[in-house]
């Protein structure tokens, strides 16, 4: 049985128990600690923290885009990769004391496959039919296992926990990817796939008359509809405007519904941009999102941003939201990356 320690984080004083065999951030998971993190690879740097106290740390494969070596040497660390070797202090520089204990229990559960059907030329809608339940919030992913290999893809529910039962995800199919692979070739009505979860901070946080700003490209979408949706259960009358992007019009998807959300949500807007119209008998906004967002929202103080897509649309959103006025501690995102390439 592996060897545990003691890590504690500062400034929020909270302690938790690692095993030397598992990554301090999903042992702060399974003990309902939920740590600000993004893609749990080592890549987006969404969790990287500073050892205050301890060195002994030993770091799974990640990139060093999201911890250059230099930083390493300084004492900086990324919870998704880092193992304990000994007690450790751990201050956290990106975290959010609403979030931080709120953590739902990591379960593993066996679903079936009930729908695998394409709602763009790369784009699938899967609907899974749980065995038992699983609570998650609305934003948040689970781990799917792909079989026949130790390697876990990372996907976000598009429904909300109302659909008991089911769970929706709007997943890309990349060329050669492995799960993409997978979901393509092989997976039909009736197959069993294992998953890991809920995982996640992508959620929608309490901010009564706050304007909300929505920004997604891609199987962005999933997570921004769930969150919608749950707005429209609960009765949320926040103003809000969604900009998705997308390449052409076969790229957009969803529409039907989005479109019915602005009729059940009196403050909500649905502003779909294409960046390459080509020739689409195309009316609407044109161009990559950030520069519709720039266009049509000269001023956002005040507002709560939330981004989820490709990494190169987000980042340029987390360039834009601050200079729009948005503040950057209620810029809340997803970046989506493709493998676990270091």
């Amino acid at each position: 049985m592996s060897e545990k320690h003691r890590v504690r984080f500062e400034p929020v004083g909270i302690e938790i128990d690692v095993a030397e065999d598992t990554t301090i951030l999903r042992a702060a998971a399974e003990q309902g600690v939920m740590l600000m993190h993004g893609c749990k690879e080592g890549q987006c740097a969404a969790c990287k923290s500073f050892l205050l106290d301890g060195d002994d740390v030993e770091h799974d494969r990640y990139s060093t885009f999201a911890l250059p070596d230099y930083e390493k040497e300084e004492g900086f660390t990324l919870l998704c990769r880092a193992h304990a070797y000994e007690d450790l202090t751990i201050e956290l520089l990106n975290y959010d004391e609403e979030m931080i204990q709120s953590g739902l229990p990591i379960q593993e559960a066996e679903v079936e496959v009930v729908a695998n059907d394409p709602v763009t030329h790369d784009l699938r809608h899967l609907v899974v039919r749980l065995d038992g339940d699983l609570k998650f919030f609305p934003g948040q992913y689970l781990d799917f296992a792909v079989p026949g290999t130790e390697e876990t893809r990372s996907f976000s529910m598009a429904n909300t926990s109302a659909r008991d039962g089911f769970l929706e995800f709007v997943i890309k199919i990349y060329p050669g990817g492995l799960f993409s692979r997978f979901l393509d070739a092989d997976v039909a009505v009736g197959d069993r796939l294992r998953v890991t979860g809920p995982f996640g901070v992508f959620t929608l946080r309490d901010n009564p008359g706050a304007d909300l700003v929505f920004v997604g490209g891609g199987a962005g979408m999933a997570p921004i509809l769930s969150l919608l949706r749950s707005m429209a259960e609960r009765g949320i009358d926040r103003k809000a405007v969604f900009y998705y992007g997308a390449r052409r019009r076969r790229d957009l998807c969803f529409e039907a519904e989005l479109r019915a959300l602005e009729a059940k949500l009196p403050g909500f807007r649905y502003v779909p941009a294409l960046s390459e119209p080509g020739d689409d008998d195309w009316t609407g906004e044109t161009g990559f999102v950030t520069d519709v967002l720039r266009r049509a929202a000269a001023n956002l103080t005040g507002a709560d941003a939330y981004v989820c897509g490709p990494p190169p649309m987000v980042e340029a959103a987390l360039e834009l939201l601050p200079a729009l006025g948005v503040d950057g501690k209620r810029v809340f995102y997803d970046k989506f990356t493709t493998t676990g390439e270091g």
